[in-house]
């Protein structure tokens, strides 16, 4: 259950490194893909709560660094919800 970060790019062209305690997340996310903004939002909620029940597993809690960073990412979405076309591409992986 390596952490992985991910790096991701706004619609406004501005790029986040986002945290991840599970490889899990690159299951849902692709590097170099561009996901409209309620798809990148689906696939983010998804990898990080599955991560999170991965650290549950194993450790008897869940990890509130996941749910931090989606907090960040849902945050930093809501910005750009009325923007029609808004897409996010994912960048890269990092371990």
């Amino acid at each position: 259950m390596p952490v992985t970060h991910f790096r991701v790019r706004w619609p406004d062209q501005r790029e986040t490194l986002c945290y991840s305690p599970s490889s899990v997340v690159t299951e849902h996310l692709e590097a170099g893909a561009a996901y409209p903004l309620p798809v990148f939002l689906d696939r983010a909620r998804s990898a990080l709560n599955q991560a999170s029940e991965r650290v549950r597993r194993r450790y008897g809690f869940a990890c509130s660094a996941a749910q931090d960073q989606l907090d960040v990412i849902e945050a930093t979405a809501a910005r750009f919800a009325g923007q029609a076309g808004a897409t996010v591409t994912v960048l890269a992986f990092e371990r």
